[in-house]
């Protein structure tokens, strides 16, 4: 475990933050912006192991201390263990970011319960999950951030289907929430809600057009990591969705 936290150069500087699927795409990119911001870094992962270890080697080759953990975030036995793990290598978390999410593509008449409840587990109940776990330690500090990665599609319904639109608008609720009852205790809730954004899960979705954007093109990861940042240093930014599209 780290030492006591050093008077801060930065404002996240020696901060701990918690990425969920952060091997790949936008979880990747706010765990490397969280990092060169100061922050040491846990980097939750579920399948790929090698590109987590990447990121990681990343992470420490900026200077910051970083933990690589295996887990099935809708699994509240693998929550725990995640916290465990990362609160026995870096100390408490002070940053949470909800990013971990499925995304299958299927039309209405085909989609099943079993669809349903897959989404909602790992899109939504994981976020529960994880809020719940890490709280105590944050309200204890007084001090906390907590980042749900949503979609627009929690608005104009996307290009995915229900189950995923109405996993995204379920965090919106969740951040509203959370923001309301904690706001007095310097814990800030927020949502970032990308639009079509170049990442692999946007790659299989055979919905996904950059015709569909007035700019045009998909957006960047690195147009939406800085918004995490932004909402991390920010003490009075809460309760809010900020939209990353064109």
């Amino acid at each position: 475990m780290l030492g006591p936290r050093e008077a801060h150069v930065g404002k996240l500087e020696n901060r701990v933050a918690l990425v969920t699927g952060a091997s790949r795409g936008i979880g990747k990119a706010m765990a490397l912006a969280l990092a060169e911001a100061g922050c040491h870094l846990v980097v939750s992962y579920q399948n790929e192991q090698a590109a987590a270890q990447a990121v990681a080697k990343t992470v420490r080759d900026l200077g910051r201390g970083c933990a690589v953990v295996r887990a099935d975030v809708s699994r509240e036995s693998q929550v725990e263990r995640l916290v465990e793990e990362a609160e026995s290598a870096l100390g408490p978390v002070d940053i949470l970011v909800n990013n971990a999410a499925v995304s299958e593509p299927k039309p209405v008449a085909d989609l099943s319960l079993a669809d349903w409840e897959r989404t909602m587990r790992v899109n939504l109940t994981s976020a529960f999950l994880l809020t719940q776990r890490v709280l105590t330690h944050m309200r204890a500090r007084r001090w906390g951030r907590i980042l749900n990665i949503g979609s627009v599609a929690a608005q104009n319904g996307g290009r995915v289907g229900p189950h995923y639109a109405a996993s995204k608008a379920g965090l919106i609720g969740l951040t509203h929430s959370y923001a309301i009852l904690l706001v007095k205790e310097g814990i800030t809730v927020n949502a970032i809600a990308p639009a079509l954004i170049e990442t692999d899960m946007v790659a299989r979705n055979p919905n996904a057009s950059p015709e569909v954007i007035p700019m045009g093109r998909f957006g960047r990861v690195d147009e939406v990591a800085p918004v995490a940042v932004l909402l991390a240093e920010n003490e009075y930014i809460t309760g809010q969705t900020i939209s990353v599209n064109a």
